[in-house]
Protein backbone atom coordinates (compact mmCIF):
# COMPACT_ATOMS: atom_id res chain seq x y z
CA UNK A 1 0.00 0.00 0.00
CA UNK A 2 1.39 3.38 -0.99
CA UNK A 3 2.00 5.92 1.75
CA UNK A 4 2.10 8.91 -0.60
CA UNK A 5 0.13 11.90 0.61
CA UNK A 6 -2.92 12.72 -1.47
CA UNK A 7 -2.46 16.29 -2.70
CA UNK A 8 -4.48 18.58 -4.91
CA UNK A 9 -1.99 17.99 -7.70
CA UNK A 10 -2.91 14.29 -7.57
CA UNK A 11 -6.61 15.07 -7.98
CA UNK A 12 -5.77 17.49 -10.78
CA UNK A 13 -3.77 14.75 -12.50
CA UNK A 14 -6.82 12.45 -12.27
CA UNK A 15 -9.05 15.03 -13.94
CA UNK A 16 -6.43 15.79 -16.57
CA UNK A 17 -5.64 12.19 -17.55
CA UNK A 18 -8.98 10.53 -16.86
CA UNK A 19 -11.39 13.26 -17.93
CA UNK A 20 -13.05 11.02 -20.51
CA UNK A 21 -13.79 8.28 -17.99
CA UNK A 22 -14.97 10.80 -15.40
CA UNK A 23 -17.24 12.43 -18.00
CA UNK A 24 -18.81 9.07 -18.82
CA UNK A 25 -19.30 8.29 -15.13
CA UNK A 26 -20.92 11.69 -14.62
CA UNK A 27 -23.37 11.10 -17.47
CA UNK A 28 -24.20 7.63 -16.14
CA UNK A 29 -24.81 9.08 -12.67
CA UNK A 30 -27.09 11.76 -14.14
CA UNK A 31 -29.08 9.07 -15.98
CA UNK A 32 -29.42 7.05 -12.76
CA UNK A 33 -30.70 10.16 -10.97
CA UNK A 34 -33.17 10.79 -13.77
CA UNK A 35 -34.38 7.19 -13.57
CA UNK A 36 -34.85 7.55 -9.81
CA UNK A 37 -37.03 10.61 -10.38
CA UNK A 38 -39.29 8.50 -12.61
CA UNK A 39 -39.65 5.77 -9.98
CA UNK A 40 -40.68 8.16 -7.21
CA UNK A 41 -43.67 10.44 -7.91
CA UNK A 42 -43.30 14.16 -7.17
CA UNK A 43 -44.23 15.34 -3.69
CA UNK A 44 -45.63 18.69 -2.58
CA UNK A 45 -45.37 20.21 0.89
CA UNK A 46 -47.15 23.12 2.55
CA UNK A 47 -47.57 24.34 6.14
CA UNK A 48 -50.41 25.66 8.28
CA UNK A 49 -49.57 27.94 11.22
CA UNK A 50 -51.21 27.66 14.65
CA UNK A 51 -50.81 30.48 17.20
CA UNK A 52 -50.56 29.80 20.94
CA UNK A 53 -51.58 33.06 22.74
CA UNK A 54 -49.90 33.94 26.00
CA UNK A 55 -46.54 33.05 27.52
CA UNK A 56 -45.24 29.55 26.82
CA UNK A 57 -42.08 27.82 27.89
CA UNK A 58 -39.95 25.91 25.44
CA UNK A 59 -40.82 22.50 26.85
CA UNK A 60 -44.52 23.35 26.68
CA UNK A 61 -44.14 24.23 22.99
CA UNK A 62 -42.39 20.90 22.41
CA UNK A 63 -45.28 19.15 24.10
CA UNK A 64 -47.74 20.85 21.78
CA UNK A 65 -45.72 19.81 18.71
CA UNK A 66 -45.84 16.21 19.91
CA UNK A 67 -49.59 16.48 20.35
CA UNK A 68 -49.94 17.87 16.82
CA UNK A 69 -48.31 14.76 15.33
CA UNK A 70 -49.85 12.25 17.74
CA UNK A 71 -51.72 9.24 16.45
CA UNK A 72 -55.03 10.57 17.79
CA UNK A 73 -54.78 13.79 15.78
CA UNK A 74 -53.55 12.02 12.62
CA UNK A 75 -56.28 9.37 12.80
CA UNK A 76 -58.98 12.01 13.22
CA UNK A 77 -57.55 13.98 10.30
CA UNK A 78 -57.51 10.84 8.11
CA UNK A 79 -61.12 10.09 9.03
CA UNK A 80 -62.17 13.67 8.24
CA UNK A 81 -60.38 13.66 4.86
CA UNK A 82 -61.83 10.32 3.82
CA UNK A 83 -59.25 9.60 1.12
CA UNK A 84 -59.71 6.08 -0.29
CA UNK A 85 -57.07 3.66 0.93
CA UNK A 86 -55.34 6.30 3.07
CA UNK A 87 -55.43 5.90 6.83
CA UNK A 88 -53.63 7.27 9.81
CA UNK A 89 -50.65 4.95 9.35
CA UNK A 90 -50.06 6.22 5.80
CA UNK A 91 -50.37 9.88 6.85
CA UNK A 92 -48.16 9.62 9.93
CA UNK A 93 -44.94 9.81 7.88
CA UNK A 94 -46.28 12.70 5.79
CA UNK A 95 -47.05 15.10 8.66
CA UNK A 96 -44.54 17.01 10.77
CA UNK A 97 -44.73 19.87 13.26
CA UNK A 98 -42.16 22.37 14.50
CA UNK A 99 -42.29 25.28 16.95
CA UNK A 100 -40.97 28.62 15.70
CA UNK A 101 -40.47 32.03 17.25
CA UNK A 102 -43.55 33.85 18.44
CA UNK A 103 -45.31 30.78 19.90
CA UNK A 104 -46.26 29.54 16.45
CA UNK A 105 -46.44 25.87 15.54
CA UNK A 106 -46.11 25.08 11.86
CA UNK A 107 -47.81 21.86 10.78
CA UNK A 108 -46.46 20.60 7.44
CA UNK A 109 -48.21 18.09 5.23
CA UNK A 110 -46.81 16.28 2.18
CA UNK A 111 -48.90 14.71 -0.58
CA UNK A 112 -48.69 13.78 -4.24
CA UNK A 113 -50.71 16.83 -5.40
CA UNK A 114 -50.75 20.46 -4.26
CA UNK A 115 -54.46 20.24 -3.43
CA UNK A 116 -54.03 17.23 -1.19
CA UNK A 117 -51.04 18.76 0.57
CA UNK A 118 -53.11 21.87 1.36
CA UNK A 119 -56.08 19.81 2.57
CA UNK A 120 -53.87 17.62 4.76
CA UNK A 121 -52.15 20.56 6.49
CA UNK A 122 -55.43 22.39 7.14
CA UNK A 123 -57.21 19.32 8.44
CA UNK A 124 -54.40 18.32 10.81
CA UNK A 125 -54.27 21.91 12.13
CA UNK A 126 -58.02 21.90 12.82
CA UNK A 127 -57.93 18.52 14.54
CA UNK A 128 -54.96 19.62 16.61
CA UNK A 129 -56.73 22.75 17.83
CA UNK A 130 -59.87 20.76 18.72
CA UNK A 131 -58.01 18.03 20.54
CA UNK A 132 -55.74 20.44 22.45
CA UNK A 133 -58.73 22.49 23.60
CA UNK A 134 -60.56 19.36 24.80
CA UNK A 135 -57.70 17.95 26.85
CA UNK A 136 -57.13 21.38 28.49
CA UNK A 137 -60.75 21.71 29.58
CA UNK A 138 -61.74 24.46 27.12
CA UNK A 139 -64.78 22.55 25.80
CA UNK A 140 -68.57 22.69 25.95
CA UNK A 141 -68.75 18.98 26.83
CA UNK A 142 -71.24 18.71 29.79
CA UNK A 143 -69.31 15.79 31.22
CA UNK A 144 -66.09 17.80 31.55
CA UNK A 145 -65.42 18.86 35.15
CA UNK A 146 -64.77 22.57 35.61
CA UNK A 147 -62.82 23.95 38.60
CA UNK A 148 -65.42 26.66 39.33
CA UNK A 149 -68.27 24.16 39.40
CA UNK A 150 -66.26 21.98 41.77
CA UNK A 151 -65.80 24.89 44.13
CA UNK A 152 -69.52 25.54 44.15
CA UNK A 153 -70.28 21.91 44.95
CA UNK A 154 -67.79 21.90 47.83
CA UNK A 155 -69.29 25.11 49.25
CA UNK A 156 -72.84 23.70 49.07
CA UNK A 157 -71.74 20.49 50.80
CA UNK A 158 -70.02 22.46 53.57
CA UNK A 159 -73.13 24.52 54.24
CA UNK A 160 -75.29 21.42 54.29
CA UNK A 161 -73.02 19.76 56.83
CA UNK A 162 -73.18 22.87 59.04
CA UNK A 163 -76.98 22.80 58.94
CA UNK A 164 -77.00 19.10 59.85
CA UNK A 165 -74.64 19.70 62.76
CA UNK A 166 -76.84 22.55 64.11
CA UNK A 167 -80.07 20.59 63.82
CA UNK A 168 -78.62 17.44 65.40
CA UNK A 169 -80.22 16.22 68.65
CA UNK A 170 -79.07 18.51 71.44
CA UNK A 171 -78.88 15.59 73.80
CA UNK A 172 -75.67 14.56 75.52
CA UNK A 173 -75.91 10.95 74.54
CA UNK A 174 -72.99 9.12 73.17
CA UNK A 175 -74.56 8.68 69.73
CA UNK A 176 -75.49 12.37 69.46
CA UNK A 177 -71.98 13.49 70.40
CA UNK A 178 -70.40 11.10 67.87
CA UNK A 179 -72.72 12.31 65.11
CA UNK A 180 -71.88 15.96 65.72
CA UNK A 181 -68.12 15.12 65.86
CA UNK A 182 -68.18 13.26 62.52
CA UNK A 183 -70.07 16.13 60.85
CA UNK A 184 -67.55 18.68 62.13
CA UNK A 185 -64.62 16.55 60.82
CA UNK A 186 -66.27 16.22 57.42
CA UNK A 187 -66.89 19.94 57.21
CA UNK A 188 -63.27 20.66 58.18
CA UNK A 189 -61.97 18.27 55.48
CA UNK A 190 -64.12 19.90 52.81
CA UNK A 191 -62.95 23.36 53.81
CA UNK A 192 -59.31 22.23 53.61
CA UNK A 193 -59.92 20.76 50.14
CA UNK A 194 -61.50 24.02 49.01
CA UNK A 195 -58.47 25.99 50.27
CA UNK A 196 -56.09 23.68 48.39
CA UNK A 197 -58.14 24.10 45.22
CA UNK A 198 -57.89 27.89 45.56
CA UNK A 199 -54.10 27.60 45.97
CA UNK A 200 -53.58 25.63 42.76
CA UNK A 201 -51.10 27.32 40.31
CA UNK A 202 -53.11 29.01 37.57
CA UNK A 203 -50.44 27.95 35.04
CA UNK A 204 -51.22 24.32 35.82
CA UNK A 205 -54.80 24.85 34.72
CA UNK A 206 -53.90 26.97 31.72
CA UNK A 207 -56.62 26.88 29.12
CA UNK A 208 -55.17 26.28 25.66
CA UNK A 209 -56.90 28.64 23.28
CA UNK A 210 -55.21 27.90 19.95
CA UNK A 211 -55.85 29.88 16.80
CA UNK A 212 -55.33 28.66 13.24
CA UNK A 213 -53.72 31.51 11.30
CA UNK A 214 -55.56 31.04 8.04
CA UNK A 215 -55.48 28.19 5.51
CA UNK A 216 -52.21 26.68 4.32
CA UNK A 217 -50.91 28.15 1.03
CA UNK A 218 -51.13 25.89 -2.00
CA UNK A 219 -47.59 24.78 -2.99
CA UNK A 220 -46.36 25.90 -6.39
CA UNK A 221 -43.31 23.65 -6.64
CA UNK A 222 -42.25 20.12 -5.81
CA UNK A 223 -40.75 19.25 -2.47
CA UNK A 224 -37.07 18.27 -2.50
CA UNK A 225 -35.55 16.17 -3.87
CA UNK A 226 -36.86 17.40 -7.22
CA UNK A 227 -35.99 15.91 -10.59
CA UNK A 228 -33.14 18.40 -11.28
CA UNK A 229 -31.77 17.78 -7.81
CA UNK A 230 -31.80 14.00 -8.33
CA UNK A 231 -30.06 14.36 -11.69
CA UNK A 232 -27.41 16.73 -10.28
CA UNK A 233 -26.96 14.57 -7.19
CA UNK A 234 -26.50 11.42 -9.27
CA UNK A 235 -23.93 13.13 -11.49
CA UNK A 236 -21.99 14.56 -8.54
CA UNK A 237 -22.07 11.24 -6.67
CA UNK A 238 -20.78 9.32 -9.69
CA UNK A 239 -17.99 11.85 -10.25
CA UNK A 240 -16.99 11.72 -6.58
CA UNK A 241 -17.01 7.92 -6.56
CA UNK A 242 -14.84 7.92 -9.69
CA UNK A 243 -12.23 10.17 -8.07
CA UNK A 244 -12.32 8.16 -4.82
CA UNK A 245 -11.92 4.95 -6.81
CA UNK A 246 -8.80 6.28 -8.53
CA UNK A 247 -7.32 7.44 -5.22
CA UNK A 248 -8.11 4.11 -3.56
CA UNK A 249 -6.52 2.19 -6.41
CA UNK A 250 -3.42 4.36 -6.15
CA UNK A 251 -3.20 3.86 -2.39
CA UNK A 252 -3.61 0.11 -2.75
CA UNK A 253 -1.12 -0.13 -5.63
CA UNK A 254 1.77 -2.51 -5.05
CA UNK A 255 3.96 -1.15 -7.84
CA UNK A 256 7.48 -0.36 -6.70
CA UNK A 257 8.48 3.29 -6.91
CA UNK A 258 11.88 3.57 -5.25
CA UNK A 259 15.22 2.35 -6.58
CA UNK A 260 15.96 0.43 -3.38
CA UNK A 261 12.72 -1.56 -3.62
CA UNK A 262 13.36 -2.37 -7.29
CA UNK A 263 16.91 -3.57 -6.64
CA UNK A 264 15.73 -5.68 -3.70
CA UNK A 265 12.98 -7.33 -5.78
CA UNK A 266 15.51 -8.21 -8.52
CA UNK A 267 18.08 -9.42 -6.02
CA UNK A 268 20.75 -7.19 -7.53
CA UNK A 269 22.28 -3.73 -7.24
CA UNK A 270 21.24 -0.44 -8.78
CA UNK A 271 23.69 0.79 -11.39
CA UNK A 272 22.04 4.18 -11.81
CA UNK A 273 19.09 6.15 -13.09
CA UNK A 274 18.80 7.63 -16.56
CA UNK A 275 16.49 10.19 -18.16
CA UNK A 276 14.29 9.65 -21.19
CA UNK A 277 12.83 12.77 -22.82
CA UNK A 278 9.20 12.59 -23.91
CA UNK A 279 5.70 13.61 -22.92
CA UNK A 280 4.07 10.19 -23.04
CA UNK A 281 4.26 8.46 -19.69
CA UNK A 282 3.31 4.96 -20.72
CA UNK A 283 3.09 2.72 -23.73
CA UNK A 284 -0.31 2.41 -25.33
CA UNK A 285 -1.11 -1.25 -25.87
CA UNK A 286 -1.77 -2.09 -29.47
CA UNK A 287 -4.60 -4.50 -28.68
CA UNK A 288 -7.55 -4.88 -30.98
CA UNK A 289 -11.18 -5.66 -30.46
CA UNK A 290 -14.10 -3.92 -28.73
CA UNK A 291 -12.47 -3.95 -25.30
CA UNK A 292 -9.26 -2.33 -26.53
CA UNK A 293 -11.29 0.25 -28.45
CA UNK A 294 -13.31 1.16 -25.35
CA UNK A 295 -10.15 1.45 -23.25
CA UNK A 296 -8.59 3.70 -25.86
CA UNK A 297 -11.70 5.92 -26.06
CA UNK A 298 -11.95 6.25 -22.28
CA UNK A 299 -8.23 6.86 -21.90
CA UNK A 300 -7.76 3.92 -19.51
CA UNK A 301 -5.08 2.35 -21.70
CA UNK A 302 -2.42 4.61 -20.17
CA UNK A 303 -1.36 5.05 -16.58
CA UNK A 304 -2.60 8.14 -14.76
CA UNK A 305 -0.56 7.79 -11.55
CA UNK A 306 2.82 8.23 -13.19
CA UNK A 307 4.54 11.37 -11.89
CA UNK A 308 4.64 14.38 -14.16
CA UNK A 309 7.75 14.65 -16.32
CA UNK A 310 10.59 16.54 -14.68
CA UNK A 311 12.04 19.67 -16.14
CA UNK A 312 14.27 18.96 -19.14
CA UNK A 313 17.98 18.95 -18.46
CA UNK A 314 20.77 19.50 -20.92
CA UNK A 315 21.94 16.79 -23.26
CA UNK A 316 25.37 16.74 -21.65
CA UNK A 317 23.93 15.82 -18.27
CA UNK A 318 21.86 12.99 -19.71
CA UNK A 319 24.88 11.66 -21.60
CA UNK A 320 26.94 11.67 -18.41
CA UNK A 321 24.31 9.56 -16.66
CA UNK A 322 24.34 6.94 -19.42
CA UNK A 323 28.13 6.84 -19.54
CA UNK A 324 28.39 6.37 -15.79
CA UNK A 325 26.01 3.42 -16.03
CA UNK A 326 28.18 1.93 -18.78
CA UNK A 327 31.32 2.45 -16.68
CA UNK A 328 29.79 0.74 -13.64
CA UNK A 329 28.62 -2.06 -15.90
CA UNK A 330 32.16 -2.63 -17.24
CA UNK A 331 33.52 -2.73 -13.70
CA UNK A 332 31.08 -5.51 -12.76
CA UNK A 333 31.74 -7.69 -15.80
CA UNK A 334 34.43 -10.33 -15.35
CA UNK A 335 35.40 -10.21 -19.04
CA UNK A 336 34.38 -8.21 -22.11
CA UNK A 337 31.70 -10.62 -23.17
CA UNK A 338 28.20 -9.84 -24.51
CA UNK A 339 25.49 -8.85 -22.06
CA UNK A 340 21.73 -9.41 -22.25
CA UNK A 341 19.60 -6.31 -21.62
CA UNK A 342 16.17 -7.38 -20.32
CA UNK A 343 13.29 -4.91 -20.80
CA UNK A 344 9.75 -5.65 -19.49
CA UNK A 345 7.26 -5.93 -22.32
CA UNK A 346 5.22 -2.74 -22.69
CA UNK A 347 7.65 -0.48 -20.81
CA UNK A 348 8.24 2.24 -23.42
CA UNK A 349 10.59 4.33 -21.28
CA UNK A 350 12.74 1.31 -20.46
CA UNK A 351 12.92 0.41 -24.15
CA UNK A 352 14.11 3.87 -25.11
CA UNK A 353 16.63 3.89 -22.26
CA UNK A 354 17.95 0.49 -23.38
CA UNK A 355 18.42 1.81 -26.91
CA UNK A 356 20.36 4.78 -25.60
CA UNK A 357 22.54 2.45 -23.50
CA UNK A 358 23.36 0.40 -26.60
CA UNK A 359 24.41 3.60 -28.38
CA UNK A 360 26.51 4.90 -25.50
CA UNK A 361 28.19 1.53 -24.88
CA UNK A 362 29.51 1.52 -28.44
CA UNK A 363 30.02 -2.24 -28.40
CA UNK A 364 31.94 -2.28 -25.11
CA UNK A 365 30.28 -4.20 -23.64
CA UNK A 366 28.25 -5.70 -26.47
CA UNK A 367 24.57 -5.36 -25.50
CA UNK A 368 21.67 -7.37 -26.83
CA UNK A 369 18.17 -6.10 -25.94
CA UNK A 370 15.26 -8.51 -25.42
CA UNK A 371 11.69 -7.87 -24.31
CA UNK A 372 10.29 -10.19 -21.66
CA UNK A 373 6.63 -10.61 -20.83
CA UNK A 374 5.94 -9.92 -17.16
CA UNK A 375 2.94 -12.26 -17.04
CA UNK A 376 4.92 -15.29 -18.28
CA UNK A 377 8.58 -14.23 -18.31
CA UNK A 378 10.84 -16.21 -20.62
CA UNK A 379 14.47 -15.20 -21.15
CA UNK A 380 16.52 -16.65 -24.05
CA UNK A 381 19.01 -19.32 -23.09
CA UNK A 382 22.58 -18.37 -22.44
CA UNK A 383 24.55 -17.95 -25.66
CA UNK A 384 27.87 -16.50 -24.68
CA UNK A 385 26.44 -13.72 -22.51
CA UNK A 386 28.05 -13.11 -19.15
CA UNK A 387 24.85 -11.95 -17.44
CA UNK A 388 21.70 -9.87 -17.71
CA UNK A 389 21.02 -6.19 -17.13
CA UNK A 390 17.41 -5.28 -16.26
CA UNK A 391 16.21 -1.86 -17.47
CA UNK A 392 12.79 -0.69 -16.33
CA UNK A 393 10.83 2.38 -15.26
CA UNK A 394 9.81 3.13 -11.68
CA UNK A 395 6.21 2.79 -10.54
CA UNK A 396 5.24 0.37 -13.32
CA UNK A 397 5.83 -3.12 -11.93
CA UNK A 398 5.14 -4.99 -8.72
CA UNK A 399 7.63 -6.91 -6.63
CA UNK A 400 6.11 -10.22 -7.77
CA UNK A 401 6.55 -9.28 -11.44
CA UNK A 402 10.17 -8.26 -10.97
CA UNK A 403 10.86 -11.39 -8.95
CA UNK A 404 9.44 -13.41 -11.84
CA UNK A 405 11.83 -11.70 -14.28
CA UNK A 406 14.77 -12.42 -11.96
CA UNK A 407 13.75 -16.06 -11.69
CA UNK A 408 13.40 -16.30 -15.47
CA UNK A 409 16.96 -14.95 -15.82
CA UNK A 410 18.23 -17.49 -13.31
CA UNK A 411 16.35 -20.27 -15.11
CA UNK A 412 18.17 -19.32 -18.35
CA UNK A 413 21.49 -19.27 -16.41
CA UNK A 414 21.81 -15.48 -16.63
CA UNK A 415 23.08 -13.69 -13.54
CA UNK A 416 21.43 -10.31 -12.98
CA UNK A 417 24.45 -8.02 -12.80
CA UNK A 418 22.46 -4.87 -12.08
CA UNK A 419 19.36 -2.76 -12.67
CA UNK A 420 18.87 0.58 -14.38
CA UNK A 421 15.82 2.75 -13.65
CA UNK A 422 14.52 5.06 -16.39
CA UNK A 423 12.69 8.28 -15.62
CA UNK A 424 10.89 10.63 -18.01
CA UNK A 425 11.71 14.31 -18.49
CA UNK A 426 9.96 16.89 -20.64
CA UNK A 427 11.33 16.98 -24.16
CA UNK A 428 12.82 20.13 -25.56
CA UNK A 429 11.45 21.60 -28.80
CA UNK A 430 12.39 19.52 -31.82
CA UNK A 431 15.36 20.68 -33.85
CA UNK A 432 15.08 21.10 -37.58
CA UNK A 433 18.39 19.46 -38.48
CA UNK A 434 19.84 16.15 -37.49
CA UNK A 435 18.43 13.44 -35.30
CA UNK A 436 18.76 13.33 -31.56
CA UNK A 437 20.49 10.32 -30.05
CA UNK A 438 17.48 9.80 -27.72
CA UNK A 439 15.41 8.90 -30.76
CA UNK A 440 17.43 5.74 -31.27
CA UNK A 441 15.17 2.72 -31.48
CA UNK A 442 16.45 -0.40 -29.70
CA UNK A 443 16.68 -3.68 -31.53
CA UNK A 444 14.53 -6.27 -29.75
CA UNK A 445 15.66 -9.80 -30.45
CA UNK A 446 15.08 -13.29 -29.24
CA UNK A 447 17.68 -15.71 -27.97
CA UNK A 448 20.33 -16.86 -30.44
CA UNK A 449 19.71 -14.19 -33.13
CA UNK A 450 23.24 -13.34 -34.39
CA UNK A 451 22.04 -10.71 -36.84
CA UNK A 452 20.17 -8.83 -34.13
CA UNK A 453 23.20 -9.05 -31.87
CA UNK A 454 25.47 -7.54 -34.46
CA UNK A 455 22.92 -4.80 -35.15
CA UNK A 456 22.75 -3.97 -31.45
CA UNK A 457 26.51 -3.75 -31.26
Amino acid sequence: MSDDTIRLVTIGRIFRRRWRLLAVLTVVGALVGYGSSLLFPPQYTTSASVLLPGAWQERELLTQTEIATSSVVIDRAAAALGWPGVGGNELRDKVSAAASDGNIIKISGTADTPERAQQLSDQVARQFVTFAARISGDSTDPEAAQPEALRQLVAQASRRITDLADTAAPGQGVENVQTRTELVKLRTALQDALKKLDQVDPAATKVVNLVVMGPAPRPTGEAPPTKPQLVAGGAATALLLGVIGHLTAARMSRRLRTEAEIASALGSVLLGTVDVPGERLAHRPEGRGPRALVRRLLGTDVRWDQPAPRAPGDEAGRQIRYRRVCDRLRDRLPSPRPLLVVVPDGDEMAGRAAGRLVTEAGGDPLLRVVEVSVSRPLVPDRDGECGALVVLSAGSWTAAELTGIAEACADAEHEVVGAVVAGVVRARPKRSAGRHPDAAVPVFAGGGDDDARSAAG
